[in-house]
């Protein structure tokens, strides 16, 4: 009698859905890093102008467990066509990104943004007015947020690549690599879109608050037990902006 080998036969590996196909987002050429006064004048009008623009900042990440994060480090604000990097270091242009992020007339539409409001005014006693949180207005009546990802499949059916060791990179360096400046300019691009497309299909805006002062950031949460990297330094802990799926 033959053994038996049915135990020892491998299952099929199961069917995955079809890979979304990549999405295009902002092209290097429609960024403008905002360096000088004249630059920051020419971005105040151009986003206020608009009725409505992306939104959302970067903070460099921390370290060590019970560090409060910094940040932010950069402001990212877009149009449809254009998106603004704002970098906040020793002298960032305060008056202009007052007049844009405290407009009640533009709104400001981004992804996950309670840590974002909070940090401004935490850093720079800004009071973000018109803001509109896409993880939130977007769930509809499921229970969790809707992330840029899943909003990006759901509207657009592609795939929005969102890379982790870009994300932890150092956002407050003089000098950014074009992979953060393109990370940083769709994260706010992305958004803008994807309210455009909700709107046009009959999507309708929650009434939204007056501006208040917001609650403190939630400090940055270490990991457990440190775990070494590559160059012997400990992993870094998630900066308090969590990214919904």
């Amino acid at each position: 009698m033959s053994p038996d080998l049915t135990a020892e036969t491998p299952a099929p590996p199961a069917q995955t859905p079809a890979e979304l196909p990549p999405y295009h987002g902002i092209a290097l050429a429609d960024v403008r890093l905002v360096r000088t006064p004249a630059d920051a004048e020419a971005a105040r009008a151009a986003l206020l102008a608009a009725d409505a623009i992306g939104f959302d900042t970067e903070s460099k990440p921390t370290f060590a467990k019970g560090e409060s994060s910094s940040g932010p480090h950069l402001i990212q604000l877009a149009t449809d066509g254009v998106a603004y990097l704002f970098q906040i270091g020793a002298n960032p242009p305060l008056a202009e990104l007052r007049a844009i992020l405290e407009s009640e007339q533009t709104l400001k539409v981004g992804f996950g943004l309670s840590d974002d409001v909070k940090r401004l005014h935490a850093k720079l006693d800004i009071r973000a007015a018109g803001v509109v949180d896409l993880s939130v207005a977007l769930r509809g009546g499921q229970r969790n947020d809707l992330g840029a990802k899943s909003a990006v499949a759901k509207f657009f059916g592609q795939k929005l690549q969102k890379s982790k060791k870009i994300s932890t990179t150092n956002w407050a360096s003089a000098r950014l690599s074009d992979k953060q400046i393109l990370y940083a300019a769709d994260d706010a691009q992305v958004a803008l879109r994807v309210y455009r497309h909700w709107i046009a299909a009959g999507g309708q805006l929650p009434p939204l608050r007056p501006a208040k002062p917001p609650r403190p950031p939630r400090q940055a949460r270490a990991p457990r037990a440190a775990t070494p990297a590559g160059n012997g330094e400990a992993a870094p802990a998630a900066d308090g902006k969590a990214e919904p799926a």
